[in-house]
């Protein structure tokens, strides 16, 4: 396995985003299908001083396929909010709730602030972890998400065949 994050730290959050590989499932006949594309985790922790960061209040949120599309696809203007209940279909379904956004700061300079709200009824907690991201920061998401794209479906395998 390969760990390779890409992490930003600011003064009130920190942010890492890494690459989930798809998961693999190996047929009869010994090829393999894709039986879960891989996705984009992002991490937000929150700073509690100059330079230190509380990794046990840490927040995470998996980007699909198509939300990282989404951050790829992005205009000079646009943002984008994403919502996630990560019990869906099951007994705890609504009792987290992971909202996503990532809009472009008002004042011109390119920056933009990726913000992840997370409401757990079951704990009664709510937490809000903000990072602001300077255009510099945004490019290397984005073309880091541009090259994980094939690989999160799997299709960097062709070549390995």
């Amino acid at each position: 396995r390969v760990f390779a994050p890409y992490t930003i730290f600011k003064g009130k959050a920190a942010l890492s985003a890494q690459m989930l590989s798809p998961r693999l499932s190996k047929l009869e006949n010994g090829d393999y299908r894709v039986k879960r594309p891989g996705v984009i985790m992002l991490t937000l922790w929150p700073a509690i001083g100059e330079r230190k960061y509380d990794w046990e209040k840490r927040q995470q949120f998996a980007l699909s396929v198509n939300e990282v599309g989404s951050v790829i696809s992005l205009g000079s203007k646009q943002s984008c909010e994403f919502f996630h209940d990560p019990s869906m279909k099951s007994s705890n379904e609504g009792k987290v709730r992971k909202s996503l956004s990532i809009k472009l700061h008002d004042d011109g300079s390119g920056c933009y602030f990726i913000s992840l709200s997370v409401a757990n009824s079951v704990l009664k907690t709510s937490d809000r972890l903000s990072v602001p991201v300077a255009a510099s920061e945004f490019a290397v998401l984005r073309a880091a998400f541009t090259f994980a794209l094939p690989q999160l479906l799997g299709w960097d395998q062709f070549n390995n065949q």
